[in-house]
C-alpha cells in the first residue's frame, strides 16, 4: 500500500460520494442548506477521515480514531438518506442502492478497523 488511494474504502466512498453530491443539489432550495449541506458533508467525511488517518498511519491510535470517524460518517450519511429518501424520494436515482451500498462500505470500514487493530505495526 502506497497511498491512501489504495484502500478500497477510500475508492469506495469517493465513488459513493461522487454520488450524493450532484443528487443532494435537487433538493428544494430550503433544504440546500440544512439537510443538503449535511449529506453533503457527512458523505465527504467518510473519505476525508480516510485520507487524514492515513496520514497519521504512523501513529495507530490516530488512525484508528479517524477511521472510527469515517465509520461514524458512513453511519450519518446512510441516516441522512433514509430521512431524504422519505421526504424527497425523486431526488436520488436508486435510493435503495445507494443506501445498501454506504451499508457496505460501513461494513468494509469496520473491517478495516478492526485489521488495523489486530495487524497494524507502529
Amino acid at each position: 500500500m502506497k497511498s491512501y488511494k489504495d484502500l478500497d474504502v477510500y475508492k469506495i466512498g469517493l465513488e459513493l460520494f461522487y454520488l450524493v453530491h450532484p443528487s443532494s443539489l435537487k433538493l428544494p432550495k430550503y433544504e440546500l442548506y440544512e439537510l443538503g449541506s449535511q449529506i453533503r458533508r457527512s458523505s465527504d467525511s467518510v473519505v476525508s477521515n480516510i485520507i487524514e488517518g492515513y496520514g497519521r498511519r504512523r501513529y495507530k491510535a490516530d488512525f484508528l480514531k479517524f477511521l472510527v470517524y469515517s465509520h461514524s460518517s458512513c453511519l450519518e450519511t446512510i441516516g441522512h438518506l433514509e430521512k431524504i429518501g422519505k421526504l424527497y424520494p425523486h431526488c436520488f436515482d436508486s435510493m435503495d442502492e445507494l443506501i445498501n451500498n454506504y451499508e457496505g462500505l460501513g461494513g468494509k470500514i469496520f473491517n478495516f478497523i478492526k485489521y488495523v487493530e489486530e495487524h497494524w505495526k507502529n
